[in-house]
């Protein structure tokens, strides 16, 4: 009863706590309902607060966050005035966020009801943050550059070659997690000095230079054969190279053929390589090339240190198919000094026939040019005129103006209007400025037509379209999109053409992309974990290994001294090194405190007596490496089950807990799943035993070795990456100064402790104690785990324990019991991370307090859909944020951050032209 009536008391006053005269009480309820310097009228949403919601926050906040308490720097009865109050939108966004996770009020304290929490909530929605729930603000847009990825995928559809962006460009900057956020994709002279080039050797490698070209053909050498027993031809061994390599030393009669499309004459070139050692060989050989059984060639190699060795030969050939063969003839040598020596056939390359009546179209030539080019000058313009729309209207993803085409056509003009060059190879110029041109290196949006009345309104279908093509498949819009944005109907087909665009090959970008940065897929291929290490430390020899280092490195000096400096004369009466060693290994031996290092020492001594120092110590080969088939597999497995619940429209709750994944053989192994007899490198959908604790991207192997150290597992990223990418709760940085968490292992003398004790004693610290208390109990449920992602029951030969409580106040027992709570009692965190997380990556951009009804409603369609991915994409697709922008002209917005000017970036694009 005093309980309440405090509570009563400390709502009715603002807080104060204790009782109050009946002056001092008529004073504060006076205070309350007119505030100095500002009526309750004056602003609704201040009312609405002081009427509804502060009640709530008296009752469950004020003890930590009012009447004097400012635990995390946050006081909620401190606000300066009204305006205050409603502006403060980092507070606020944190306070919501905060309260729906069960974060606030921290545990063993009174928590809101779930109708507190929606009262709450809506308040800071749409009286704080003034969101229109009908139509709601859709957030600034940055201009953004192509990223590695998007331009690599553009140019392949562009031009139909693959450009290399990994090697040719830095890596972009990551923001929010992402690689394709607008605000951090700058673009620093350098990287246009690179663009520049790019697109210079883009065009010379795509676009044909001349309209006609003689026919050529060119044969590996590895698509050579030597005859089979029965007159066929069998595949020579190696042949998955471009080449085919015989040995000097064997006899060798290889052929293939090639077809002679008409009669006329035909250039022959055939390319041989001497490859080997850097020693001299002895050895010779002859080789002899036959066109049809008619010998072109017969010549003697000998040794040459990888030297190659072109021929030519001009022949009249008749229509139909020819033989090409070659016959190596091992010479006789008086010297048995043998070294690696082969003859390769590289290639040979048949051009013709050389008269020009037969001469064709180069490769890509009608990709880019639709016809003939015209003799009379002004139709030859005319023709450049349209190539050039054509080309810049697909590259900058929208019909492109009067004036560009115009400047774009005289650039082509003047250029191939010197003697000497071809229409083709002005086109081609023209081509280098569009490629280098700001319309095409950034993603330009504009408002739909009668935009300009409105706040904000719907971007134009070009924009959409692009929108698009860049969230599923990482490239530039098809014919179809642009055609429907072009005829204003691709909003009206929208889902129709996400269906599409999903069952289309190109949408794996999606997959690839999000989970390579969602779950850090990428980085599996870099990580770096000592096998050894993990496994020595996992069998309880660690320290038994650390002391082995220590003698094999004395075993070493005795084997090598290393003489005294002259000025430091050896002293006599130090020990020698053999003395050494047996003094260290008795120490070791009489170890009281680690069973396996006395064991090892004690067999070493016994052998050794001062002469074997070291020869007893032999630490077993890891069972596993964390090889390139194996970090492969490991990344196919996360992909590819991703790809399931896309693909198969599943809730992607079964990301968090699944009875399947995807297993080659090699990976089943690594997970112990060999009861299910799955053979072969091929990844294939397998079905997880009932007790097995995999499934589920955070039992898969790419996240676990992602979130580990080098030599030992790591609670704290495995617990800091389920608050951030699963929860979407994550913790402030730490403290500076904070001591590794090996300086906790130094207190415990009796034993080596396990990660659960010496995170105990880390948590001592006041400053580590709020973060840890949240991460640490989901890391350690991780923690049967190791560095390398495989099952383990001990850590340093001692039994993990892996139950824990989380900070919500769910209690488990092992992995599968927490990776069952994240997927059920958290399922509405998890959808809500999600959608911010995929938000984000469709948006290219953060998300700010104005989304937040967006997300909101994302997440009561996942809920009524119960979790189906189509739900999360079709929402998000659908979104104010994704379907509309500012119209910059007429808004006036209160965020901090100010939007940035597309329209700026348009005229800087229509300035600049094509250059």
């Amino acid at each position: 009863m005093k309980k309440r009536f405090n509570n009563w008391l400390r709502r009715k006053t603002g807080g104060c706590r204790g009782g109050l005269p009946a002056w001092s009480l008529l004073a504060a309820l006076l205070a309350f309902q007119f505030p100095p310097g500002a009526r309750a009228e004056d602003i609704p949403a201040a009312a609405h607060f002081r009427k509804d919601i502060k009640p709530i926050l008296v009752e469950y906040c004020y003890d930590c966050h009012g009447d004097g308490e400012t635990n995390g720097n946050v006081a909620l009865d401190k606000f300066k005035s009204d305006a205050d109050l409603v502006g403060n939108h980092d507070l606020w966004f944190k306070v919501v966020k905060n309260v729906r996770a069960g974060l606030m009020p921290p545990p063993k304290k009174d928590r809101p009801s779930a109708a507190e929490v929606k009262q709450l909530a809506a308040w800071i929605k749409y009286d704080a943050f003034g969101i229109d729930p009908k139509n709601p603000d859709p957030g600034r847009v940055t201009t953004r550059r192509l990223n590695r990825v998007e331009y690599r995928n553009t140019i392949r559809d562009l031009m139909g070659i693959d450009f290399n962006t990994e090697v040719e460009f830095p890596p972009d900057d990551t923001g929010y997690g992402f690689d394709d956020i607008g605000d951090v994709l700058t673009l620093s002279p350098m990287l246009l000095e690179k663009y520049v080039a790019a697109s210079r050797a883009i065009v010379a490698q795509a676009v044909p230079t001349v309209s006609r070209i003689i026919p050529e053909t060119t044969i590996a050498g590895s698509q050579f054969h030597e005859a089979t027993e029965n007159g066929g031809k069998g595949q020579r061994k190696g042949a998955k190279d471009p080449f085919l390599a015989l040995p000097y030393d064997k006899p060798a009669a290889v052929s293939t053929s090639f077809q002679a499309e008409h009669m006329g004459s035909y250039h022959l070139a055939l390319e041989l390589a001497v490859k080997g050692d850097f020693d001299f060989d002895p050895r010779k050989c002859r080789v002899v090339f036959k066109l049809d059984d008619r010998q072109l060639l017969q010549k003697e190699f000998g040794w040459d240190n990888n030297k190659t060795f072109p021929f030519e030969f001009k022949e009249q050939l008749p229509q139909g198919s020819h033989h090409l063969s070659v016959e190596l003839q091992p010479l006789p040598t008086d010297s048995d000094d043998t070294n690696s020596l082969t003859m390769r056939i590289d290639s040979v390359t048949v051009r013709g026939p050389l008269e020009p009546q037969y001469w064709t179209k180069p490769k890509n030539y009608h990709r880019f040019f639709t016809r003939d080019v015209p003799e009379r000058p002004a139709d030859r313009r005319e023709y450049a005129r349209e190539t050039l729309r054509n080309f810049a209207s697909k590259a900058f993803r929208r019909p492109v103006d009067d004036e560009t085409v115009d400047r774009l056509t005289t650039l082509a003009v003047d250029y191939y209007s010197k003697p000497g060059r071809t229409f083709e190879e002005g086109i081609a110029h023209a081509f280098e400025a569009v490629i280098a041109s700001p319309r095409f290196l950034f993603r330009i949006e504009e408002n739909a037509p009668g935009a300009s009345r409105a706040t904000w309104s719907q971007v134009d279908e070009y924009s959409l379209a692009s929108r698009l093509s860049y969230f599923l498949w990482s490239t530039m819009p098809d014919d179809e999109l642009i055609q429907l944005a072009a005829a204003g109907e691709l909003r009206k087909n929208l889902p129709e053409q996400v269906k599409r665009m999903m069952n289309d090959p190109r949408s794996q970008a999606l997959i690839q992309n999000f989970t390579g940065q969602w779950l850090q897929v990428r980085d599996v291929q870099g990580i770096t974990i000592d096998a050894r290490t993990v496994f020595t430390r996992d069998n309880g020899q660690e320290r038994a290994s650390k002391l082995f280092r220590e003698v094999f490195l004395a075993r070493l000096a005795a084997k090598n001294p290393t003489p005294p400096p002259a000025a430091k004369p050896a002293t006599t009466n130090a020990p020698s090194a053999g003395m050494a060693i047996t003094n260290l290994l008795a120490a070791m031996a009489a170890e009281p405190n680690d069973e396996a290092a006395k064991a090892l020492a004690s067999n070493a001594l016994a052998q050794s007596n001062g002469r074997r120092a070291g020869a007893g110590f032999r630490f077993n080969k890891p069972p596993f490496e964390l090889d390139k088939d194996l970090r492969q597999a490991m990344k196919s497995e996360t992909e590819m089950f991703f790809e399931s619940v896309v693909r198969e429209d599943r809730s992607v709750t079964e990301l968090l807990d699944s009875d399947y994944t995807f297993v080659n053989e090699k990976l089943a192994k690594f997970y112990g799943l060999t009861n299910l007899h799955v053979m072969g490198t091929e990844m294939r959908r397998v079905t997880l035993p009932p007790d097995s604790p995999r499934g589920g991207v955070l039992t898969e192997g790419t996240v676990l070795v992602v979130t580990s150290n080098p030599d030992r597992t790591s609670p704290v990223k495995r617990g800091l990456f389920v608050l951030n990418n699963i929860l979407g709760t994550p913790t402030p940085p730490p403290p500076p100064n904070i001591p590794a968490l090996e300086a906790a292992e130094k207190d415990s003398t009796n034993r080596e402790p396990t990660l659960r004790e010496a995170l105990a004693l880390h948590r001592n610290s006041p400053l580590c104690s709020s973060c840890h208390s949240r991460m640490d109990p989901i890391g350690l449920g991780m923690e049967n785990f190791n560095a390398l992602g495989m099952w383990r029951d001990k850590e340093r030969n001692q039994v993990i324990e892996s139950g824990g409580k989380l900070i919500t106040g769910e209690t488990f027992k092992n992995v599968r019991e927490l990776k069952h709570i994240l997927a059920n009692e958290h399922h509405t965190d998890f959808y809500r991370c999600l959608t911010e997380k995929m938000l984000t990556y469709a948006l290219g951009r953060g998300l700010e307090y104005y989304d937040a009804e967006t997300v909101d409603q994302i997440v009561a369609r996942l809920e009524k859909e119960n979790g189906h991915f189509s739900a999360l994409l079709t929402g998000i697709i659908e979104s104010a944020p994704f379907q509309e922008e500012r119209n910059q002209a007429n808004a006036t917005f209160s965020d901090s951050t100010e939007p940035s000017s597309a329209t700026d970036a348009k005229q800087l694009a229509k300035n600049q032209g094509t250059q």
